[in-house]
């Protein structure tokens, strides 16, 4: 369980490239050569978190947990099965926001634009690491996205970034009654992905 611990505007917040950079750095906490893990040490909030490959799948949650190299949790255990049975040979757990919150009625009630800006670089970087022509993104943040006003404009900005790269965008489940894609805990580890208009989505938010 992680309870924030304070608002994240009260936190020194490094920007992406310098917690990148820490992160391409040998520890001798995990293998980085598997992982990729930005920040690359358990604190407040967390960009990415994924393994390294020529074909990833960027899984796009709605906020981190408490998972870790080596430590993954229920629901990145399930992403992980599912991007390896869809022909992926590495998945990016990403997140529309990214302060670290079990619960997301924990999350702050205000968005911290710096937070978000930079957590728009790290999406930017996830997006770049794809050999493929166009990167493969799985919306998978639920109806959870309702907790927070604040998060489909975080997405509207991802929407937009992804454009500009060329990503090809996926669910996985069967979506709410509002069109929200399925969040990646209790799905089948046989779950296909299939597209999804993520253009037609947003723009009935």
């Amino acid at each position: 369980m992680h309870i924030p611990s304070c608002e994240t505007a009260e936190l020194c917040l490094p920007d992406f490239e310098t917690a990148l950079k820490d992160a391409l750095l040998p520890n001798d906490r995990y293998d980085v050569r598997r992982w990729l893990y930005v920040p690359n040490q358990y604190t407040e909030y967390r960009y990415i978190l994924g393994t390294r490959g020529q074909k990833p799948l960027i899984c796009v949650g709605i906020n981190p947990s408490t998972a870790a190299p080596d430590a993954l949790d229920n629901t990145l255990k399930s992403v992980e099965r599912i991007a390896l049975y869809n022909g992926y040979d590495s998945f990016l757990m990403f997140n529309v926001y990214a302060q670290r919150a079990t619960r997301p009625d924990d999350m702050e009630q205000r968005c911290n634009l710096t937070l978000h800006r930079e957590n728009m670089k790290a999406f930017d970087y996830a997006l770049s690491l794809s050999a493929q022509e166009r990167p493969a993104v799985w919306a998978a943040w639920g109806a959870i996205i309702e907790k927070r006003g604040y998060l489909s404009d975080c997405v509207r900005d991802m929407v937009e970034l992804g454009r500009k790269r060329g990503a090809e965008w996926f669910c996985a489940g069967r979506r709410s009654k509002a069109g929200h894609p399925h969040h990646p805990l209790y799905l089948r580890k046989d779950s296909a992905l299939e597209a999804f208009d993520v253009d037609g989505y947003i723009s009935g938010r």
